[in-house]
């Protein structure tokens, strides 16, 4: 649905860092329901119920805008993937949260994951370099669960814990746009399931380490 911009304030002075989350928040909208390539700067200006000059003040282009709003939408979800591992001590729980984190925000109202996974610069190396980084960082939170519960090496843990994220970003979008009928406190849980219980098929090897 296209929101209303508040004509209030057009004209109003916002400290800077105010004004720019007004702007990203109206160029997410804008970028979500039209893609890149077809948003236009006026819309977005519209939509924030502000001048393009000012919209230029912030963001001199259209790239560096989405780019922002790109790195804006990374952070809020490593740090959301970083909270539901330090909601428990206990790394079964933690792989649970972990894989309700991804699967609620795919299934969000939203859809950043749209912004993120299905835009139409995904190719570009701006913008991939981003991903891979989304990537690495969910890794990087969820290799020392899986270090301490198989004693493998922190390269060996982080190598899993990257197929760990790539299984939760699939399985969470085909969970969205598969015909079924599956709740999805049940999908996260069967997901979360295969991946508990294959960090668990590891022995830890302490002992054979130390030799």
């Amino acid at each position: 649905m296209t929101s209303t911009p508040d004509i209030s304030l057009r004209g109003a002075r916002l400290p800077r860092s105010q004004r720019r989350a007004q702007l990203l928040d109206a160029a997410k909208d804008v970028f979500v329901e039209r893609g890149y390539h077809a948003a236009a700067m006026d819309e977005i200006a519209i939509r924030a119920g502000v001048s393009k000059p000012v919209l230029y003040q912030h963001f001199p282009g259209k790239l560096e805008l989405y780019l922002a709003l790109l790195d804006q939408s990374i952070d809020e979800f490593v740090e959301s993937v970083l909270m539901s591992l330090d909601s428990t001590h206990d790394n079964k729980r933690r792989v649970a949260a972990a894989m309700e984190t991804f699967f609620e925000f795919v299934g969000g109202e939203g859809d950043t994951f749209r912004l993120l996974f299905e835009n139409d610069l995904t190719s570009t190396d701006a913008v991939r370099g981003r991903l891979d980084a989304l990537t690495r960082r969910c890794a990087e939170a969820i290799a020392p669960i899986i270090a301490e519960d198989t004693g493998l090496s922190p390269e060996e843990a982080e190598l899993l814990a990257a197929g760990m994220v790539g299984m939760a970003q699939v399985a969470a979008r085909f969970w969205l746009t598969s015909d079924g009928s599956l709740p999805r406190h049940h999908a996260t849980s069967l997901v979360a399931t295969l991946g508990w219980r294959g960090i668990r098929g590891f022995p830890r090897l302490d002992d054979e380490r130390r030799d």
